[in-house]
């Protein structure tokens, strides 16, 4: 007769319950349901909301979390005992401390690490009491087996805690993300909504889920990306808990943005919550996998965004080779504009421009900037057309005519290509795109302006950027070798300059100990409402410091937001050149005097040409437009191939190049209405309203 020991029994019931879901989630009730809490566990579930841990409640929350969809996540209604909730609220207006943050991917009021609070003095520990308690719950063993049990995540980390207070206030959002860095397991927020006055759903701040649709690759791999559109939004109510396995190349989400009130409209729309990740056993600890975190980073949405596994974005390049020759001399006379080419080039561009002596101005501001910012660059006539079709198209539904681009977590917004068909219709906008900007005739003004560069290609892009929806994250640029970027901003909405931050800092608290930061927040009234395109420096890793993870105390005794880690999810943003607390920051209230690594910046305009010489490293990103917006941002942007001549010694955006904020980079001809008579000797005969070139020839 056969035995089986011990050790051998449990092993089957292992691999029985690994291949039966419904086996394990029997063995899942029932040791729930059989598990005697002992005196620290009785402890915390009363500090939970009163049915929290019954039998019922904890089967239905398991149901609800393994139906769910686009992936498995789960919504406890009521979490913690109410009064521990609003004692908590009422410390962290009281006493905690918040720094305004934004990147390409947020942008939020932000504390420090609450997970490290036994760091702080007794001082400072005193005046948050309830705080600590609700630490201590929410990283027990019993409300880990509990959150365990609900997610069949497997052991969770007692050692390793993460958490963080994140204040949204209109304007705020967080951007598609799957949340995967380090050894993060589960993900969750607890939110600290006013508990008196409900959150409405129209005020924005949800948690969005987005679905994942399936691609095969060229070599036949199948590939998941997430769709452009969530497909399940999850408002904020105050003692609500929302949670989800993180899970690579799956788990993207976002936090939609808190709208701005409507005129009339008085509540304090805060969206206030607690942010964290219980993360995976570490060494020593029961359920320690070896190589597990590492495995974890290589599919991080970040790895993703930084990599060049890009066959499944869109757009794609769509290139258009130049002839080129051996050296510029080789050109000979093809370098300089033919009668043809200027009477074609002033169907377009404000005559002006194409004077010899203004562009030889811009080609010497160029070779000292790296960078051009050209205002009123298009026709009066040829504009006030374009303007007018523009206008009329942003009251058409959305993708009219237009492809959105994706994945999410790199960028979302409309575009279209130059068509090769011939079958576009004719308007002042499909005129850029398809004849105007990939002309022979504007590639020769192009490399003049610049210097004589040679260029090699074109990629011709239009994109419009939906406000309430669009914007690009952070990419560098790896080729070797520098490229020429131009950007069209043609958007037809007015005020957008004006809503920008004056000296390109959120807001900050006012002086004196007697304010508290929260009444600071609520009473900064920050306009700004993104649509901008920045260019950034590389970080410079021979400068980056390392900083001491942990809450200090403040010279006030609050504890100090002095913290290097994000706290959003979305992980560690692109880095400017001077080391910060957070590399991710370009704009926060706590860094007025430090340099921002901002090399250049374009806010959403109209009728303005920059051109910029990118190098290698350089990032650049278009920030989320809020809905708070005038309108749409609208640009034609191109990216062409450059080779130099030995002498030329240009140095590009980034590699030792001019630095500027778009205000600070040299304008030609900007909108003061006053032309030089010099620059318009050459076209003295020309009528910008009837574009007809008249001039005699020599």
């Amino acid at each position: 007769m056969a035995t089986t020991n011990g050790s051998q029994l449990k092993r089957k019931a292992e691999d029985e319950s690994l291949e039966n879901p419904s086996a394990k989630k029997h063995q899942a009730d029932a040791a729930f349901a059989n598990y005697t809490p002992n005196e620290q566990d009785l402890h915390v579930r009363g500090k939970c909301y009163p049915t929290l841990f019954d039998q019922n409640v904890f089967q239905g929350y398991r149901q609800q979390y393994a139906n769910s969809q686009p992936y498995k996540h789960g919504v406890i209604k009521s979490l913690i005992e109410p009064n521990l909730l609003r004692s908590v609220r009422n410390e962290i207006r009281d006493n905690l401390s918040f720094t305004a943050k934004e990147t390409d991917i947020y942008k939020i009021f932000q504390s420090g690490d609450l997970a490290n609070l036994d760091g702080l003095e007794d001082s400072a520990l005193k005046r948050l009491p309830s705080m600590i308690e609700l630490r201590n719950v929410m990283y027990s063993a019993e409300f880990r087996r509990y959150i365990s049990g609900v997610t069949n995540s497997g052991p969770l980390s007692g050692t390793k805690t993460d958490m963080a207070i994140n204040v949204y206030t209109p304007g705020c959002h967080l951007l598609c993300h799957d949340d995967v860095i380090g050894s993060r397991r589960v993900s969750y927020i607890l939110y600290l909504t006013d508990p008196d006055t409900p959150w409405k759903p129209e005020w924005g701040g949800a948690l969005r889920l987005y679905p994942t649709e399936q691609f095969k690759s060229e070599d036949g791999t199948t590939m998941k990306s997430p769709s452009p559109k969530f497909n399940v939004s999850i408002p904020p109510a105050f003692n609500q808990l929302a949670f989800f396995v993180v899970q690579p190349g799956e788990s993207f989400h976002d936090v939609e943005e808190v709208y701005k009130q409507l005129e009339g409209e008085k509540d304090d729309r805060m969206r206030m919550a607690i942010s964290g990740w219980f993360h995976l056993p570490q060494e020593g600890e029961e359920g320690y996998e070896e190589g597990k975190e590492e495995e974890l980073a290589h599919s991080s949405s970040l790895a993703q965004l930084q990599s060049k596994a890009d066959e499944l974005d869109l757009p794609q390049p769509s290139w258009q080779e130049y002839a080129v020759p051996d050296s510029v001399e080789d050109e000979g006379d093809e370098a300089e504009l033919t009668e043809s080419e200027l009477q074609f080039l002033i169907e377009y561009m404000r005559p002006q421009y194409l004077t010899p002596d203004v562009v030889d101005t811009l080609a010497e501001m160029f070779d000292n900037e790296s960078s051009l910012q050209l205002g009123e660059f298009l026709s009066k006539s040829f504009s006030a057309r374009l303007r007018t079709y523009l206008e009329a198209a942003e009251k058409l539904p959305d993708e009219t005519g237009f492809t959105t681009a994706r994945p999410p977590h790199k960028h979302r917004f409309l575009y279209r290509q130059p068509s090769t068909s011939g079958k576009s219709a004719a308007t002042p906008y499909s005129d850029l795109i398809n004849i105007f900007l990939p002309s022979h005739a504007f590639k020769k003004w192009l490399a003049l302006a610049t210097g004589g560069v040679v260029l090699t290609k074109s990629n011709i892009l239009a994109r419009r950027f939906r406000s309430g929806q669009d914007y690009t994250l952070a990419t560098s640029y790896d080729d070797p070798e520098p490229q020429l970027e131009i950007c069209l901003g043609i958007t037809p909405t007015k005020g957008w300059e004006a809503d920008s931050a004056e000296d390109g800092k959120l807001p900050t608290a006012p002086a004196g100990e007697e304010k508290k930061m929260w009444d600071a927040i609520v009473a900064t009234k920050d306009s700004t409402v993104g649509g901008y395109e920045m260019y950034m420096a590389p970080d410079d890793d021979d400068e980056v410091e390392e900083e001491e993870e942990g809450v200090a105390t403040a010279a006030d005794g609050k504890p100090s937001t002095n913290n290097p880690k994000s706290n959003t999810g979305a992980g560690n943003r692109p880095a400017p050149k001077k080391p910060k607390l957070d590399p991710a920051v370009y704009r926060s209230g706590s860094s007025e005097d430090e340099d921002d690594g901002v090399l250049f910046s374009m806010p959403a305009c109209w009728n303005s040409l920059s051109v910029v010489l990118r190098d290698r490293g350089v990032l650049k990103f278009v920030k989320y437009v809020s809905k708070a917006a005038k309108g749409d941002r609208w640009d034609i942007c191109g990216e062409f191939g450059v080779r130099f001549e030995e002498a030329d010694g240009v140095v590009a955006l980034g590699n030792g190049g001019a630095t500027g904020n778009g205000q600070g980079v040299p304008r030609i001809l900007a909108d003061d209405g006053v032309e030089d008579e010099d620059e318009m000797e050459e076209f003295e005969d020309y009528d910008d309203e009837e574009e007809e070139y008249t001039e005699d020839e020599e």
